[in-house]
């Protein structure tokens, strides 16, 4: 059998599990930056929601007295 034949194999084999560690950690980062950012995103909505004034219904007229299309 040929000596540097086996060792490229193995070589190969190496660099191949070890990129998948590599891609596993990468995207173990990426979910965590996300999530990050998810939760970021969710108290910013939620302060823009608490200062933000919420108009009133009309009271009177054809428009706005029936469905409330605040959003």
């Amino acid at each position: 059998m040929d000596v540097a034949l086996s060792q490229s194999v193995v070589n190969t084999a190496t660099a191949m599990a070890s990129q998948k560690n590599s891609d596993a950690l990468n995207i173990r980062v990426l979910k965590k930056a996300l999530d990050t950012q998810e939760a970021s995103a969710a108290l910013l909505i939620d302060s823009m929601k608490q200062s933000m004034p919420q108009p009133g219904l009309a009271t009177s007229g054809s428009l706005g007295t029936q469905v409330n299309t605040f959003a």
